[in-house]
């Protein structure tokens, strides 16, 4: 174990008390829930500029990437951080297919950088400590969002 300090721990609970505010837990529900986006099209018809979900969206990946930020630079101690957390996994995960749409519209590549290279990191511990688990989670996601659609579509 590393040696974790009283100020790591003490940022940590910060972070977390953080995601328990009111309006970040409804956007982080609302995400969680709703976006599925995989081309520009879908995402403004899922979140046009001005609406609360483009609103939610911009919480919760810009969360992450603050998070993932500090994470980085070693302000938390990493196996502490990826032992507690997991969600920012799956953020990245929804957010993965239209990031290329996004560097490209920015003409920056570094937009949501820091969280991509959290994201490789976290993967790669949990594989060194549960060999096959991401990908277990990927195919529970792809089964839920299945689930999901079906449910939709009977419903219409």
């Amino acid at each position: 174990m590393g040696d974790v300090t009283h100020e790591q721990v003490n940022l940590m609970l910060r972070l977390y008390d953080i995601r328990r505010e009111p309006r970040l837990r409804e956007a982080r529900e609302w995400f969680m829930a709703h976006f599925n986006a995989t081309t520009a099209e879908e995402m403004m018809k899922l979140c046009p500029p001005g609406s609360q979900e483009n609103a939610f969206m911009r919480m919760v990946i810009s969360y992450w990437e603050m998070v993932a930020s500090i994470v980085n630079r070693g302000l938390i101690d990493e196996d502490l951080f990826f032992e507690n957390s997991g969600e920012q996994w799956a953020v990245w995960e929804r957010m993965k297919p239209i990031m290329p749409i996004w560097r490209a519209m920015f003409k920056n590549p570094m937009v949501f950088a820091q969280l991509e290279e959290h994201i490789k990191r976290l993967e790669a511990w949990r594989e060194k400590n549960a060999p096959g688990s991401t990908e277990a989670m990927r195919q529970m996601m792809a089964q839920m969002g299945q689930a999901a659609s079906k449910t939709k579509t009977a419903g219409t």
